[in-house]
């Protein structure tokens, strides 16, 4: 069955052809008015950026969408869940403070700010999800409790995955930090003793009770390890490291399944934007921005998140390559340019391929610009 996948372009001449009044217009096309009822809480799923990063999504399109949402009645607040890596946004207060920082605060937007997984990481819940490489997911357990997901995504490249849209600004972004660790490896964590300090927390947070930690020894039980990063996000001293895996394909599968499991219970209630501009070669999550891959091509909303994956990605892969960054490469026209950007990954294929295949959507897609 084709998906309707819908698109404004970033052509503005007159006032009422604002960029923020076409992202309005795409809101009811779309149909996303259909999906509020009156009291519903509408979780709004957005990278706030990393400071220093100038190409995510500016808060004067999210405050439209606030607008729209509160004109059904709806209880808008925005979302995202604590990085990973050590940055500034690994816990509540730095995260609030960077999004702040990058113009999102109360007054810009008009809707709270609500952290997905709580002050260090550790509010989340498990989804049950029975799929090739995860029976459950660790997700921040405040988007569960939302009755609505509208999804923000910045479409942009990405270092491990090709590129990152909806599935990464979904999956990755509202996994806790133990869920992120499950998505960037199937590798277990070990313990370097030289630089455990025998705090103990690691053997609290374990729900396995697989890590033993005495005079003698400091270890971790790789037989009966699930590899849930519980220990990895709460060791003070990084004795227990972040593992990150070095293939696309995995990851790009792994952060596909946490948002199964993210949406599985939400059907019918769920959103999706892709803004397909300042396409820059890295995430949101790097302190800062290169030029475009692109020109600026539009804005894409869908109820259908696999058809606006793909259209996304065709769309900037049928573009003429940006002065100064790809046009020395010879791509031809429909190459995979986020290919070329990130030789060692697959270009963002394979996700597409595995949400339609778990059930997430379809690639067959009906592109239609208003």
């Amino acid at each position: 069955m084709t998906a309707k996948v819908y698109m404004t372009n970033m052509k503005s001449t007159t006032n009422s052809e604002s960029l923020v009044k076409k992202l309005s217009k795409l809101f009811y096309k779309a149909g996303f008015h259909e999906i509020i009822e009156e009291d519903d809480f509408v979780a709004i799923k957005q990278h706030f950026g990393e400071p220093g990063n100038t190409a995510f999504i500016r808060p004067i399109f999210t405050k439209q969408v606030v607008e729209d949402v509160k004109k059904q009645r709806g209880k808008p607040f925005l979302t995202d869940a604590n990085t990973l890596y050590v940055g500034k946004r690994a816990n509540s207060i730095d995260h609030l403070n960077s999004a702040v920082a990058n113009g999102f605060s109360y007054a810009t937007i008009q809707a709270p700010i609500i952290i997905a997984d709580g002050l260090t990481g550790k509010n989340s819940i498990e989804v049950e999800v029975n799929l090739n490489h995860f029976d459950k997911i660790k997700v921040g357990a405040e988007v569960m409790e939302a009755d609505v997901l509208i999804s923000l995504a910045h479409f942009k490249g990405h270092e491990l995955t090709g590129f990152g849209g909806t599935f990464k600004n979904i999956g990755m972004g509202l996994g806790s930090r133990a869920g992120k660790q499950m998505m960037h490896s199937a590798v277990l964590p070990e313990i370097e003793e030289e630089h455990c300090i025998k705090c103990m927390q690691c053997v609290k947070y374990c729900p396995e009770d697989c890590i033993t930690i005495n005079e003698q020894e400091s270890c971790i039980n790789h037989e009966i390890c699930i590899g849930c990063g519980e220990c990895v996000v709460t060791c003070p001293t990084e004795a227990i490291s972040i593992e990150w895996e070095s293939t696309s394909e995995g990851v790009e599968e792994r952060q596909v399944e946490f948002s199964y499991g993210i949406v599985k219970d939400k059907k019918d209630k769920t959103a999706y934007v892709n803004f397909v501009n300042n396409v820059s070669p890295d995430c949101d999550c790097a302190g800062w921005s290169d030029r475009p891959i692109v020109n600026d091509i539009g804005i894409l909303a869908s109820k259908d998140p696999t058809a606006l994956e793909q259209a996304s990605l065709d769309l900037v892969n049928n573009a003429e390559e940006a002065t100064g960054m790809l046009a020395d490469r010879g791509i031809k026209a429909g190459e995979n340019k986020f290919k070329h950007v990130h030789p060692n990954t697959d270009g963002g294929i394979r996700q597409i391929e595995y949400a339609e295949e778990i059930g997430l959507g379809t690639s067959d897609y009906e592109l239609i610009e208003i």
